[in-house]
């Protein structure tokens, strides 16, 4: 791996107007971290990684590298793009068991954040290191959110999220597991006990459904659901899934990881969403596309398709005069996830748009005055990086209205 990264960093052209930068959601500064480590400088690169991006380590594992820096490359117009992923995973994971905690004196200031995934440690690392006491409050029992309870383990190892929780607990971030804000605990509890700002960066948990006959038969399961806890579920040896993004992906090789002999994978159309790399990895472990397949309903047997036919071109030729049926012992339904409504519901003055997700202002506050929210529980299911990269900045504007109530206070 050495020599491999050691000559990935040798083909980068360090351009003057680096493309790489530019399809960064975050903007790291991709040419000065492989200069850094061409030089061998380990700690500064990981240092410009880490202030950039604190899930750098993550995001080097599960990012859309193709999308985003490597499909950026300038390398990549005539030749194969420079892999950065590789250098940052190599640099990130060096450094983030070595780096010093640097963290500026307590300001007397406090704040929550409501769920512990990548748009909260997120805002729990800004404000940590400028001097703020966060409380972290998370449903699930351990730190991570849909890093570790969505993404399955052969691409995200639970050891990386666990040295990242020991991490923050050094930076003197508190953690509060199994504790559901919307529940016995609202956000009004937590501004009566002086929590100064509130950050929500609750995700979406809420299966998308289909909404037809037979989701509730016991042969049918939600793609987060399963991915979650794959260990619960028996799927049997024929597993159908609906969707082909990543999410899909992942719920067809971890279905094929435990058992399953035989995973399709439907398509409505041609198209597939989930990335080349997962499409790939998902085909290699055996898993098929089926396309032109709309499912129009569930059974005890197996779900219902209605198949679009196509010439050689790909335009249309028509669809079947009756459904088709997909024999399969299971079927797992992977097309996206919206947001729960238990802090909507339990919070006065708290509004949300239309599809269920959290309204803010340019500067990330809610409907509720000292209320903050960033990443998926704003824009919906996205990538972990746009939730670092949205949260980071929420979080200053966080620290500027804390500490303006301190001003005010005391005027």
């Amino acid at each position: 791996m050495a020599v491999h990264i050691v000559e990935e960093a040798h083909r980068c052209l360090g351009c003057k107007r680096p493309r790489c930068v530019e399809g960064c959601p975050i903007s790291t500064n991709i040419p000065e971290v492989i200069r850094l480590f061409k030089q061998g400088d380990m700690e500064t690169a990981g240092k410009m990684l880490f202030d950039s991006n604190p899930l750098s380590l993550v995001c080097s594992l599960v990012c859309c590298h193709e999308k985003q820096c490597e499909g950026h490359c300038v390398r990549g117009i005539k030749d194969v793009p420079v892999h950065f992923s590789s250098i940052e995973s190599f640099v990130s994971d060096l450094y983030l068991d070595r780096m010093a905690i640097e963290c500026r004196p307590s300001n007397g200031h406090r704040a929550a954040v409501i769920g512990g995934g990548p748009a909260g440690i997120a805002v729990a690392t800004v404000l940590a290191r400028e001097g703020f006491a966060v409380m972290i409050f998370d449903s699930k029992d351990k730190l991570g959110g849909v890093m570790r309870h969505g993404i399955p383990e052969f691409r995200l190892p639970r050891t990386v999220l666990d040295r990242i929780a020991r991490r923050l607990a050094e930076m003197g971030v508190k953690f509060r597991a199994s504790t559901t804000i919307g529940g016995a605990l609202e956000i009004g509890d937590l501004m009566r006990d002086g929590y100064e700002a509130i950050f929500v960066g609750t995700g979406v948990w809420r299966p998308r459904t289909l909404g037809m006959r037979g989701e509730p038969l016991a042969n049918v399961h939600f793609a987060m659901d399963h991915l979650g806890n794959p260990d619960a579920f028996e799927l049997g040896e024929t597993v159908a899934v609906v969707g082909v993004g990543n999410t899909a992906m992942d719920v067809a090789r971890t279905a094929l990881r435990h058992g399953a002999r035989r995973v399709r994978l439907y398509a409505r159309t041609r198209e597939v969403h989930a990335s080349t790399e997962e499409l790939d990895y998902a085909r290699l472990e055996g898993a098929e596309i089926v396309y032109g397949h709309r499912i129009v309903e569930l059974t005890d047997a197996a779900p219902l398709f209605e198949v679009t036919e196509y010439d050689e071109a790909g335009a249309v030729l028509g669809t079947s005069p009756e459904p088709v049926l997909a024999p399969a012992d299971s079927t797992v339904i992977a097309i996206s996830q919206g947001p729960k409504n238990k802090l909507a519901l339990t919070t006065p003055g708290l509004e949300c748009a239309e599809d269920g997700l959290l309204m803010v202002d340019e500067r990330g506050m809610t409907t509720v005055d000292g209320v903050f929210a960033a990443g998926d529980a704003v824009t919906g299911s996205n990538t972990v990086v746009h939730a670092v990269a949205a949260a980071k900045e929420t979080a200053r504007a966080m620290a500027d209205y804390m500490l303006g109530t301190a001003v005010e206070a005391g005027a």
